[in-house]
């Protein structure tokens, strides 16, 4: 390890440490692309690199990547990133407060807190981490998804409801195409255009980014206030750690756990530690009005779990998301084996990345805080020049995913649709968890009811699937006991 970061800081790869950091918070914050697409598109180009030089530059764009989200969340209510989509729900609140910088320093520390605590279990306890999540079996990862979906309940605006109708549509969205188990058509309703079914991108960026733009274009423009004074009057302070240090240390915890979970995710990493975060609030009826402790929620699990899902990938070789699929292809690429045997046989890279990691995660700080200013000034921009901007990267990221214009059409209905929820008082938040959520949780029941012959019982019987559902059923209960709490 020591050896690791003397190398790490000689010139070449703080350089490509650099780029990769810089080019990750760019495509980070614009929505349409991601870290995901942009790795996949420099995959080629890294087989004439030195493989070290190689998997630090992708490793970093993964880390500046799922940062760059915080911008435009906080600035447009647009999240750049899946992973930023909690971080809208009072990131953008505060922005319209006038607390834009405040917003965005209070992300970009939680961020690099998120990331030094996830890279400590990265560093430290790898293996034996490691070794724990290989004891989730289909029906642990179900329990656990199933209290994700519970937790949309906690987090839908406005009422009960109405937060529970949408992301049960998100979820029949979601299961719209082939049957992932038998390869039998649902909800298709004989239209060849839904045998695929919906990939998220397009839905992501059609009820986000483009519900939101028809929205803003039919109401009169009124400028984000900025934050006046110097960048130290809304830098974190000492009453900052007080207040929410607990929250930051906990979301960590959260974000690096559910990151080395293979297949969960920095969104669902998120959605976890917000919600959590609600639960532990004095004041949860705050929710969404542009308070604090939701961003730091939010931004310190999903960069906590950019490391969490690095565990499982580089002593497992089990991917951890779509990119660290990715990044496992890009190690095939180099002829390096995934795994165990990547310590044995090439130490320089399995250390190599470790190190590049903590180097990343200083370097996203630094990047961040420098643009700060710049930044928030985002909101400055003319909605003429802007919103055809968005646009135009929306159109060219969601055509890329399948080089068909049909992508490009159902971002457009899942705006309109979007917009027509807005007008409706429906949540967006709830549908698109729903969405993410369904898909994953089909996915394990099956594979739990194949692998036991269709007996449920395992679900009461394995310890962790029934601290999960124990867990799942307190979440569903305490908002009806916090509520005869508040009635008496």
């Amino acid at each position: 390890m020591l050896e690791a970061f003397i190398n790490v800081f000689a010139p070449a790869p703080m350089f490509f440490i650099f780029l990769g950091v810089l080019l990750g918070i760019v495509v980070g914050a614009i929505p349409g692309l991601g870290g995901a697409m942009l790795i996949a598109l420099l995959l080629p180009v890294t087989f004439y690199m030195d493989s070290v030089l190689a998997l630090m530059l992708l490793v970093s764009i993964y880390v500046g990547s799922v940062s760059g989200g915080l911008i435009t969340a906080v600035m447009l209510k647009m999240p750049g990133t899946p992973s930023a989509v909690m971080t809208v729900l009072d990131g953008y609140p505060m922005a319209q407060q006038g607390r834009a910088g405040r917003a965005l320093s209070l992300g970009i520390v939680a961020s690099f807190v998120g990331g030094i605590v996830s890279w400590l279990f990265l560093a430290l306890l790898s293996p034996p981490l490691a070794d724990f999540a290989l004891k989730f079996g289909p029906y642990e990862l179900f329990t656990l998804v199933l209290m994700a979906l519970v937790l949309i309940a906690t987090i839908a605006e406005g009422t009960l409801v109405k937060g529970l109708l949408i992301a049960l549509f998100g979820m029949a969205v979601a299961m719209v195409g082939p049957d992932a188990s038998s390869g039998v058509m649902r909800l298709t309703f004989g239209v060849d255009g839904f045998s695929g079914g919906f990939s998220l991108l397009p839905v992501l960026l059609g009820v986000f980014v483009i519900s939101q733009i028809i929205e803003d274009v039919l109401k009169k423009e009124v400028p984000i206030r900025q934050q006046g004074g110097k960048l130290t009057e809304f830098m974190p302070s000492a009453g900052d750690v007080r207040r929410h240090g607990s929250n930051v240390v906990r979301s960590s915890l959260i974000g690096t756990w559910i990151g080395v979970l293979p297949g969960v995710g920095s969104a669902i990493a998120a959605i976890v530690a917000y919600s959590t975060a609600k639960s532990f609030s004095k004041h949860p009826e705050t929710f969404g009005t542009g308070e604090e402790a939701w961003v730091v929620a939010a931004e310190a699990s999903n960069n906590a779990s950019v490391n969490g899902a690095l565990i499982p990938l580089i002593t497992l070789g089990i991917p951890g998301s779509v990119i660290d699929a990715i990044l496992i292809g890009a190690l095939v690429i180099h002829n390096l084996q995934p795994g165990p045997l990547l310590f044995t046989n090439s130490p320089e890279i399995a250390y190599g990345v470790i190190a590049a990691a903590l180097v990343a995660n200083f370097m996203m700080a630094a990047l961040m805080f420098a643009g700060v200013r710049p930044i928030a000034r985002i909101a400055t921009i003319s909605r003429a020049y802007l919103f055809p901007t968005i646009i135009v990267c929306c159109v060219i990221g969601v055509y890329s995913l399948s080089n068909s214009m049909s992508s490009v059409w159902v971002m457009i209905v899942f705006g309109v649709l979007g917009f027509l929820f807005r007008r409706g008082g429906f949540p967006i938040g709830p549908f698109v968890l729903g969405y993410i959520l369904a898909p994953l949780a089909e996915k394990q029941l099956r594979s739990g009811l194949m692998l036991y012959d269709g007996d449920l019982t395992p679900l009461l019987t394995r310890p962790i699937s029934l601290f999960f559902v124990v867990l799942t059923l307190v979440l569903a209960i305490w908002p009806l006991v916090q509520a005869r709490m508040k009635a008496r």
